[in-house]
Formats: structure tokens, C-alpha cells, sequence
């Protein structure tokens, strides 16, 4: 069954993205053709359908409230972009008091009280919890050589994590990895982990310009990769597949159970651990990134494990970085829908439907960058045209909200509210923000951020 659902999801892939008349170049005429593709889609829209219904009837919801579309010519499901009409909610909650009304005062009070229970509510109401019943991962080198990247002599290691499935055999989990070093000998090197769409190699890179993986080895660092779509589907078609369906037995979700953003999390954390039983790395000094989706991710997984020593928050938009309560670009109904509600725990699915709203939430996103803290976190965005959806200003305003809570931990955070001009960083923090001229990407803000984290390191 797995196999089936990975090749589903492939062939959809390429219907996406591969113009009909090239696909011949991939499949041959004889073996595939555009209504064989189509017929792909809607089997893996059938199996996501399904899920997303069994999940409102547990949550005994009916329907959920539609998502913006632009493509849309309904006007009341066009995005909206006009800051006037971007904050129908005046008050979000504050981060500093608990839920039962008590100011949090001190550092202890927010380890010991504020941060569990913001932790308890992330869990249950929007991400979901990791099960006891996780299996174990079992690292092994497929392939290691030796190159040069940049003329710096190299070593770049591709890893397969192997999740133990004894317990549901039908279900098999291979957590696809890699990690380039400069081969100088050097013990306890930093890392910087970045969610990667999929495996590159950096000798061979896309666009313009030097590789992320060459920016960081220049530094003397570890470049490391991790395909979240080999620990989870990117789909609620694979629900009942990857480790959640793995750790369910191939059974449905219950509402409380871990979405597709915690299970890419729980594969980064794995990592870890795998870089702690090889000196070459320093396991404490692990820094994540990511962009859109594994934006998201990045953040969830910083978040939710205290050892990722920084974060690298590029373009994350709601569900990441970008407050509920801001109507612009991508709405809470995009996520409660069947196309990425399978990146939330079910229950958040009712926050999308009626009676309930955004401003129900008990919590909002400037509290899950506050789970960050002391912790380095830079929180990046592209220009307004290219990065709209992903409501640049709502990004800026959470990470403004959790600065407080940096500042309380006796550490900087951005210092302002107000949103500064492109190109122009608040890089003085421990919580960093800056908006780049490029789109929907990581690239122009890589130097700004490894000058960020290089502070920590030396630190």
C-alpha cells in the first residue's frame, strides 16, 4: 500500500508541474498519457476526501468555511491585501499571562507554568501530539564520497533512516537524509538542517549564485538535509501511511493525534539524535530551516524541541510565523480544508467551521515563536508582490508580540512595532526579522542569517 500511495503522489507531481506536452519525455506514449495522470489525481483526492470526512465526523462538523482563492470570482473568496480590513480582532492573547489570569514575572514562571501549558494547547488545539509508541530509527550510510565544493575539499554522506515497523509490517517508514562537511578533520561542528523538497546535490545546484550548502561549509560547518515527505506525505492521502500511520497501525487519526508539520518535526529531532552519535557534530549547535511549508515546519519543530539551537523561518505564513487573527493572503480555511488539513491535528479543524472562528483559538502564533525562546530565531520574508500570500506584516506583528517574551528571558527581541523597509533587518536579537528582494525563497537572506547564528556559535 505504501508503495502504491508514494507512486500516486510521484505521477502527481509531474502532472502538476510537467506541461502535457512533455510528458512523453518522462513516461513514453505507450505507457501514460494525460487521462492516466488525471485519473492519478482523482485517486488521491478520493483517498484524501475520505479522510478529511472521517475526520469532521469525529469533530461531528458538517462543513468547514471556504479558503481564499485567488483564481477565484467570487469576491468574497478573493485574499484580502488591504491592511484597513486585515485586523478584524483587536486583542490577541498575551503571552505572558497564564490561562488562568496570573502575570507571568520571572523565568521561572514562564518554564515552570506558561510554557507547558502553551505547549499542552499547541498539542491538542493546532499541531498535535507525538505518541509514546514512536518506534525506534535506525541510521545507515547508503553512500558517502569525497568532492569539492567551492574548491573546499568535502564529504558528502547520504543517510536512510530505518523506522522500525514490527509492530504494523505492511507500514514501512525510510527517512531520506544527507550531510556535506568540509573534510578537514574538525571535531563538534555546527549544523544547519534545512527541510529540502527533495535531495541535492550542491555540487550541482539550482538558479543562480553559490549553494546554501557552500555558504555553510565555507564556515566550517555541517550542511545537512532531511526529505520531509520520506517521514510523512505531504497529503491526506497519507495519513494512514508514513510514521503517523505507522505509530495508528494504518488506522484513522484520532482528533488529537500529530499532522504532517509534527511528524517533519519529530524527523528533524531524529537527526539529532543521529548527529550526537558521530563527533564530527555538534548536536547542540543545530540550527533548522526551511521555506513556505517547511517554513512552517522549521518553526513547529524549533518550537516543540528545546535542542534545535536556532531557526531559519523563511516565508511561513499561517501556520507558521503568521497570526490567526490577520485576514490577509492565506486564511484559516485553507488549512481547515481537505487540500492542507492534514498539516494540523483534526481538532483544528473546527476553528474553521461555524460557530467557531479564528479569535476562539486560546492561543495565536506569536505564542509559538515565543516557544523558541531564548533560543536564536530569524524570522524571513520576501518582497510584498512575489510573498503576499504569506502575509508579510502578519509575520512581522507575531514576531513583535513574542518579544516580550525573549526580553523577559533576559534576551533582545525586536525592539519595535513597527515593520521595517525591505532590506533593512532588526538583526541585533536573539529574535531577528528581515525582508528580502527576492520571492517565495531562503536564498537572498542565507548570508544574513548564518552572520546571525555565527554569533550564537561563538557565544
Amino acid at each position: 500500500m505504501k508503495n502504491k500511495i508514494q507512486l500516486l503522489a510521484i505521477l502527481l507531481s509531474f502532472l502538476v508541474m510537467v506541461p502535457t506536452e512533455c510528458l512523453g519525455q518522462f513516461f513514453g506514449d505507450r505507457n501514460i498519457n494525460r487521462d492516466s495522470l488525471l485519473r492519478v489525481r482523482d485517486s488521491l483526492n478520493k483517498i484524501t476526501v475520505a479522510d478529511h470526512a472521517n475526520m469532521m465526523d469525529q469533530l461531528g462538523i458538517k462543513a468547514v468555511r471556504p479558503g481564499r482563492d485567488p483564481n477565484s470570482s467570487d469576491p468574497s473568496r478573493q485574499p484580502n491585501y488591504d491592511e484597513l480590513k486585515a485586523n478584524p480582532y483587536c486583542f490577541y492573547p498575551d503571552a505572558l499571562t497564564t490561562f488562568d489570569g496570573k502575570k507571568v514575572k520571572n523565568a521561572g514562571m514562564w518554564n515552570k507554568i506558561r510554557r507547558p501549558e502553551l505547549v499542552k494547547v499547541f498539542e491538542d488545539e493546532v499541531y498535535g501530539r507525538i505518541p509514546d509508541n514512536v518506534p525506534a530509527v535506525h541510521w545507515k550510510t547508503i553512500k558517502e564520497e569525497k568532492a569539492h565544493l567551492g574548491g573546499i575539499p568535502v564529504v558528502i554522506r547520504q543517510l536512510l533512516g530505518v523506522v522500525d515497523n514490527s509492530t504494523c509490517p505492511q507500514i514501512s517508514v525510510e527517512i531520506q537524509a544527507q550531510i556535506v562537511w568540509p573534510d578537514n578533520g574538525r571535531k563538534n561542528m555546527p549544523v544547519v538542517l534545512e527541510f529540502s523538497w527533495m535531495m541535492t546535490d550542491p555540487r550541482h545546484p539550482f538558479g543562480q549564485g553559490k549553494p546554501w550548502q557552500q555558504l555553510v561549509v565555507e564556515r566550517g560547518w555541517a550542511a545537512a538535509q532531511i526529505v520531509p515527505t520520506s517521514v510523512q506525505a505531504d497529503g491526506g492521502y497519507g495519513l494512514r501511511e508514513g510514521i503517523i500511520g505507522l505509530c495508528n497501525q494504518g488506522e484513522y487519526r484520532k482528533p488529537d493525534d500529530w499532522g504532517s508539520l509534527r511528524a517533519w518535526g519529530w524527523g528533524a529531532s531524529e537527526m539529532i539524535d543521529y548527529f550526537r552519535t558521530d563527533d564530527r557534530f555538534d548536536a547542540t549547535k543545530v540550527a533548522v530551516e526551511g521555506v513556505s511549508r517547511y517554513g512552517k515546519a522549521a518553526l513547529v519543530a524549533m518550537a516543540f524541541d528545546q535542542r534545535i539551537a536556532a531557526g531559519f523561518i523563511c516565508s511561513s505564513g499561517k501556520g507558521g510565523a503568521a497570526g490567526w487573527r490577520r485576514d490577509c493572503g492565506e486564511s484559516i480555511g485553507n488549512l481547515t480544508s481537505d487540500g492542507e488539513y492534514h498539516w494540523m491535528a483534526g481538532n483544528f479543524i473546527k476553528y474553521g467551521a461555524d460557530p467557531l472562528s479564528e479569535d476562539d483559538l486560546p492561543i495565536d502564533q506569536h505564542e509559538l515563536i515565543a516557544l523558541c525562546a531564548p533560543r536564536p530565531c530569524f524570522i524571513s520574508a520576501g518582497s510584498f508582490e512575489a510573498d503576499k500570500w504569506v502575509d508579510i506584516a502578519g509575520m512581522f506583528i507575531a514576531a513583535s508580540k513574542a518579544s516580550p517574551v525573549y526580553e523577559l528571558l533576559d534576551k533582545k527581541g525586536l525592539a519595535t512595532d513597527v515593520l521595517p523597509v525591505m532590506d533593512f533587518g532588526l538583526l541585533d536579537g536573539e529574535l531577528a526579522y528581515r525582508q528580502h528582494h527576492g520571492g517565495h525563497e531562503a536564498g537572498p537572506n542565507w548570508p544574513f542569517f548564518l552572520d546571525f547564528f555565527a554569533r550564537y556559535i561563538k557565544q
